[in-house]
C-alpha cells in the first residue's frame, strides 16, 4: 500500500488511513496501519530488529482520515497526555441521509454489544457520555453534508448518534443505511501540539468522495 503521508519527523508520522484499513491488527490478521508504517519506516530508515511505532488514537475500519503515530516513546507518551487534557482535537467529514438542520450538539450515553461489534444509545446508569457537535455544509439532493467536533471518542460514535436522529451514514448499513456504497465518514482534520517542540501543527485532507469518487 502506497503511504499518503502528510508529515514526518524523527518524532511522529502523520499519515491518511484508506476506509477498510484497520488502524491496528485484531484476529482477522488483515492489514493494519501500525504494521504497514512500522515496515515503511523498517526500509526508509533502514532500521534493524523490531520498530517502536506508538498508536495514540484510532479510527474505526471503514472510517477514512488523518492518524498520527509516535516514532518515540516519549512522543507517544505525550501525545497520549494531550488526549487526555483534550488538547488534542479531531474533526470529521461526513454525508447523512436526509436533511438535517443547519447545526446541533448531542448527548447521549452509549453502551457497546462486544458480541454484534456495535454501540446503542442507552440510559446514563450503565453507558459512556458521548458528545459531539455538527454543522451544515450543503444539502446534495436528498443527504446532509456536515462537518463534525468530536468531544469524547466512543466506539461508532458519530455513526450510532447521527443514526439515533434518523440520519445515518450513507452507506452505514449497521445502523440503517440504504445505500449500499462506502461508509461517507472521513476524519479530515487533526489539530494538536507537536509533542517535542510544543509547535501547533494543524492537518486538513479532504475525500475522494467529495469529489465525486465512490
Amino acid at each position: 500500500m502506497n503511504l499518503n503521508i502528510l508529515y514526518e519527523d524523527q518524532h511522529i508520522i502523520v499519515v491518511v488511513k484508506p476506509s477498510g484499513i484497520l488502524s491496528q491488527e485484531d484476529a482477522t490478521k488483515d492489514k493494519d496501519m501500525l504494521t504497514i508504517i512500522k515496515e515503511y519506516i523498517k526500509i526508509n530508515e533502514n532500521k534493524p530488529g523490531n520498530v517502536f511505532l506508538g498508536l495514540v488514537h484510532r479510527l474505526d475500519r471503514m472510517t477514512s482520515g488523518i492518524m498520527v503515530f509516535a516514532k518515540r516513546s516519549k512522543a507517544a507518551a505525550k501525545l497520549q497526555k494531550q488526549i487526555e487534557e483534550k488538547k488534542f482535537k479531531k474533526s470529521y467529514i461526513a454525508l447523512l441521509e436526509g436533511k438535517i438542520n443547519n447545526c446541533g450538539h448531542l448527548e447521549n450515553y452509549l453502551i457497546k454489544n462486544e458480541k454484534e461489534v456495535k454501540s446503542y444509545v442507552t440510559s446514563k446508569s450503565n453507558g459512556k457520555l458521548a458528545i459531539l457537535d455538527y454543522e451544515l455544509i450543503e444539502y446534495i439532493n436528498n443527504t446532509s453534508l456536515v462537518k463534525i467536533n468530536l468531544l469524547t471518542g466512543r466506539h461508532h460514535q458519530i455513526r450510532v448518534q447521527m443514526a439515533n436522529i434518523n440520519h445515518p451514514l450513507v452507506g452505514d448499513t449497521l445502523y440503517g443505511s440504504k445505500a449500499k456504497n462506502n461508509l461517507k465518514l472521513h476524519a479530515y482534520k487533526l489539530e494538536f501540539m507537536h509533542p517535542m517542540t510544543n509547535e501547533p501543527l494543524i492537518f486538513e485532507n479532504y475525500p475522494n468522495w467529495l469529489n465525486g469518487g465512490k
